[in-house]
């Protein structure tokens, strides 16, 4: 019997991640003024290199999603903290930084609240995009930024309400260090998509979100209320979309969220419900408050008004939609269609392990579905390549899967 000593477990060696407590350069006072503006807008022009850019929005606390803290930082221009609720037309920084590559995190969420204020970019690098084609394990920005630069964000203010003025000085600290990180993220990404072959894929992504513009308003918004499966009738959502329409106007009207005026579990309830008359609704526990007492005759006629509607105008029991059935109904109403299916699914799982990219981003699951639901005539690549292009995906996407889903075409 053996009388070495048992191996030590092994240690980690990462060394732990540096915190990031102030800016290098110190807190910029907040931009509020015109003649500030202008001032920092000169200095970017004076810089050089990318323009990291993030903004701040008040998501959960106001109606909409406009920005209420832009954030900005250039090599030689220093952090530019800028207010755009006394400065609402931010041209002057668009016309000094409108040639220049913009670096974002997640660049889907900022570029709609940033056209609003008159920000546009020709050119992005999206930080996370790119660590979603890199194969990183998390992407979220504090993810990324220690995994690749080996430093730790502050948490815990990303859900602020960013309408607050004025804006405490922790918060601002930590909207100052996102974009101070942004540029060097991004020239790490840059590093490894160069290695792995990926940064024409990346490139074409990026140029993708700019030319697909602000996202299409949601076809019956009502319908993503939380706990509207419970509701079984058409009259039911009739009621159900008569009283969130009464709340989105209030809320709108407020510049309150939605969800703080009448939270959409209170919605469901009052229609399940079905009170009669006011006082019947009073007795469901969220309209018992006083600020719903003070609303019960809005609520009350909104409820009123969907139950008296023609049959003729309720609501379907599901929205219209051109795409394919649920997959779960596949089997039963098209077995080849589901075979097709399964055969994609199988070949692209191999293909985000070989290249170390998520399937969804490899191409959309939604094409995947409907190509092999409807197949494209000819029946061959052509005709997967052109169904492929004509719903959006990148060149990289077509000649990535374009045979699969072809040989995925041929097993049914």
């Amino acid at each position: 019997m053996s009388t070495d000593p048992a191996p030590e477990p092994e240690q980690d060696t990462a060394p732990e991640a540096t915190p990031l407590l102030a800016p290098r350069d110190g807190l910029p006072p907040v931009i509020e003024t015109s003649t500030q503006l202008v001032e920092y807008a000169e200095a970017l022009r004076a810089g050089t290199g990318p323009v990291a850019v993030d903004a701040e929005r008040a998501s959960g606390y106001r109606y909409g999603q406009k920005a209420y803290l832009v954030q900005l930082r250039r090599n030689g221009s220093g952090t530019g903290l800028v207010d755009p609720v006394p400065l609402p037309d931010l041209s002057v920084l668009q016309a000094a930084i409108a040639e220049a590559e913009w670096v974002l995190h997640a660049a889907n969420q900022d570029l709609p609240c940033l056209a609003e204020i008159g920000l546009v970019p020709a050119r992005i690098f999206d930080t996370e995009l790119a660590a979603r084609l890199a194969g990183l394990p998390r992407v979220g920005l504090g993810a990324v930024v220690e995994s690749l630069l080996g430093f730790s964000l502050q948490k815990g203010h990303s859900a602020a309400d960013w309408s607050t003025r004025p804006l405490p000085e922790e918060w601002l600290v930590y909207a100052a260090l996102d974009v101070e990180v942004l540029v060097d993220l991004r020239d790490a990404l840059a590093a490894i998509l160069e290695e792995q072959g990926k940064t024409e894929w990346a490139r074409q992504e990026f140029e993708a979100i700019l030319a697909a513009g602000p996202p299409a308003p949601k076809l019956d918004p009502w319908r993503r209320a939380s706990g509207m499966h419970a509701l079984r009738s058409r009259r039911q959502l009739g009621m159900l979309r008569a009283i969130w329409e009464a709340r989105d106007m209030l809320a709108r009207k407020r510049d309150i969220a939605p969800g703080r005026v009448l939270p959409d579990a209170a919605m469901v309830a009052a229609v399940q419900a079905d009170p009669k008359n006011e006082g019947a609704l009073l007795e469901l526990p969220v309209f018992r408050g006083r600020a719903n007492r003070r609303l019960v005759a809005h609520w009350f006629t909104a409820l009123a008004r969907g139950r008296a509607l023609p049959e003729d105008e309720l609501p379907l029991q599901s929205k219209p939609g051109d795409g394919p059935p649920p997959v779960n109904r596949w089997a039963d109403r098209d077995p080849a269609a589901a075979t097709r299916l399964q055969a994609a699914r199988a070949g692209l799982a191999e293909l985000s392990e070989k290249h170390s990219v998520p399937v969804e981003n490899i191409v959309s699951p939604d094409l995947v579905r409907r190509i092999m639901w409807s197949p494209p005539e000819p029946r061959e690549r052509s005709g997967v390549e052109a169904a492929l292009r004509a719903a959006g995906a990148r060149e990289w996407q077509v000649e990535l899967t374009a045979d699969l889903l072809t040989d995925a075409l041929t097993r049914a």
